[in-house]
């Protein structure tokens, strides 16, 4: 074979695979606008917890160190909200993988082809794009219902930069998030294991992130809330929402930097596992 028809294959695989990646991002894209339920789900439940908690623990809240003056609990509480609508369409996004085992679609798609990686991806920048777009509408949501009075209002940086650095570092967040769904939806068999996993592990990941309360200054809470990255996903979105919050001596809150490169690596080692694992055979796949 020469290495015209060598350069051929390749741009012809790339090419194949790119088209993957597009088809199967726009399949999600299509069947989370179709299932209406999806949208009131994600966006629903998070959305009444924020009111809800927000109005019930306003009084009992105590703003840590690095908080700016007059931060109420509902502007601290708002990003974990945002990050727990990412939570929850990265696991509505994934548990189709079990869907389209149990329906044959699957299939077809592992026997196609095209490169492995372009399954995985294809999932990913779907569930991603769905991610984002309804973190987006929380935060447009969110000033909204501080003019009507069920929120206080918010202390957020609407600069255009801001906006960009925040819209920049969901997009990391989503894309991690989703990752991890994937991992954990691949070798499910049934949906009902799936929501299993997701009240021992998803959600409690989501409660220690720093979220729901601030990370304590010492104890074996401190250390498992800083060990688990999405800690890190919550403190980054927070500093980037608002422009005053300051971390220069503070230990309750990881630098900026830290929080990028702690998403980057962990949405990098999952996309790498989830690679090798819908790389192996796997009998359910051939039924």
């Amino acid at each position: 074979m020469t290495s015209g028809q060598q350069n051929s294959n390749s741009g012809n695989n790339i090419a194949a695979a790119g088209l993957a990646v597009r088809a199967l991002a726009t399949r999600e894209l299509v069947r989370f606008f179709r299932q209406r339920t999806r949208i009131i789900g994600a966006l629903g439940q998070p959305l009444i917890f924020w009111i809800l908690f927000g109005a019930g623990l306003r009084g009992s809240f105590q703003a840590p160190e690095w908080a700016p003056a007059g931060m109420t609990y509902q502007e601290y509480f708002f990003p974990g909200i945002v990050v727990l609508i990412i939570l929850f369409t990265a696991i509505f996004s994934t548990i189709s993988l079990i869907e389209d085992r149990r329906e044959g679609f699957l299939q077809g798609v592992l026997v196609a082809p095209i490169p492995r990686f372009s399954i995985v991806l294809g999932k990913l920048v779907g569930g991603t794009l769905l991610a984002l777009i309804q973190a987006v509408l929380f935060l447009a949501i969110g000033p909204l219902l501080s003019l009507v009075g069920l929120a206080p209002a918010m202390q957020m940086d609407w600069s255009f930069g801001g906006v960009v650095a925040v819209a920049g570092f969901l997009i990391l967040v989503a894309f991690a998030l989703t990752a991890l769904g994937y991992l954990i939806a691949w070798p499910m068999e049934s949906t009902q294991g799936f929501h299993a996993i997701m009240s021992v592990f998803l959600m409690p990941m989501w409660l220690l992130s720093g979220a729901f309360f601030p990370v304590p200054d010492s104890g074996w809470l401190s250390w498992i809330m800083r060990a688990n990255p999405l800690t890190y996903g919550v403190a980054g979105l927070r500093q980037l929402m608002y422009s005053g919050v300051e971390v220069t001596n503070s230990s309750q809150l990881p630098d900026v930097r830290m929080c990028v490169l702690t998403m980057f690596l962990f949405g990098l080692i999952c996309t790498i596992i989830a690679v090798w694992m819908t790389g192996r055979r796997k009998s359910a796949d051939q039924r």
